[in-house]
């Protein structure tokens, strides 16, 4: 974890982290947000739907991308997010979430970042961007 001032940011910078994309761990966070749907907490069900295995919901998605931000900028306050679902995201893999600054607003003490959860297989299955201020 890395909480930074703003002055020692550099355009390039990058952190990751590997989520928990278990089973148990999308189970808890699809009760909590009521979607128990079998393309999320079923492999089988989801197969049926024509899915590889169950996946993980998108808002779920964009939820480790916030706290992959959160881990990388303690106290950050993040201004917006923005994410493309290129390709589901398999429950009970080993993703990876990544963030780069693209670039950093002195004057309105903004960051941008590119950010991606890459999968094992070195896919791209989720893209986006975020703007924030430290």
């Amino acid at each position: 974890m890395a909480t930074h001032a703003f002055e020692d940011l550099e355009v390039g910078e990058e952190f990751s982290v590997k989520p928990d994309a278990s089973m148990s761990a999308v189970r808890r966070f699809t009760s909590a947000a009521r979607m128990t749907f079998g393309r999320f907490n079923d492999h089988e069900e989801a197969r049926k739907e024509g899915l590889p295995g169950a996946i993980l919901p998108g808002i779920m998605c964009q939820g480790l991308l916030v706290a992959t931000i959160h881990r990388w900028a303690r106290g950050c306050e993040i201004g917006s997010i923005d994410t493309v679902f290129r390709a589901p995201v398999r429950v009970d893999s080993e993703p990876t979430c990544r963030l780069v600054v693209t670039d950093c607003d002195e004057k309105r003490r903004t960051v941008d970042l590119d950010l991606t959860i890459v999968n094992e297989a070195g896919e791209t299955p989720v893209m986006g961007t975020a703007t924030l201020r430290l």
